[in-house]
């Protein structure tokens, strides 16, 4: 027998999110999903620090050291023109690193919790 209950749509959309919902939660007290979060923080939170100390470092020295800063080393490129470069080119290998990172530790560990939730949708 039918209700109408049963017969709204609106119910049914409701009662797939609050399903959604209990999933993710028990996603998110596995001990997988803890152990994602803590390698992906274990790499972004270091690395976030360093990039930053280093271009506080630019800035400051860019600031208060012009003279160092000012010093030619080849025709008309000085050291602040070198670092400037050295940001981009930091950029860039903190990006390769990351994929790296990623590819080897997180990849295959979220690949697992996925398909472990693709299974009980």
């Amino acid at each position: 027998m039918s209700t109408p209950v049963d017969d709204n749509p609106q119910y049914e959309v409701h009662a797939q999110s609050r399903h959604a919902a209990g999933v993710y939660e028990q996603i998110e007290d596995s001990d997988e999903f803890r152990e994602l979060r803590h390698r992906f923080r274990s790499f972004v939170f270091p690395m976030t620090a360093a990039f930053l100390i280093w271009y506080l470092l630019y800035v400051i020295l860019s600031a208060w050291a012009r003279g160092f800063m000012a010093h030619k080393l080849a025709g008309n490129i000085n050291v602040g023109f070198v670092f400037g470069l050295l940001q981009f080119v930091s950029t860039f290998l903190i990006a390769w690193l990351y994929s790296r990172y990623a590819n080897s530790r997180l990849d295959p560990l979220s690949a697992e919790i996925r398909h472990r939730v693709e299974g009980s949708l």
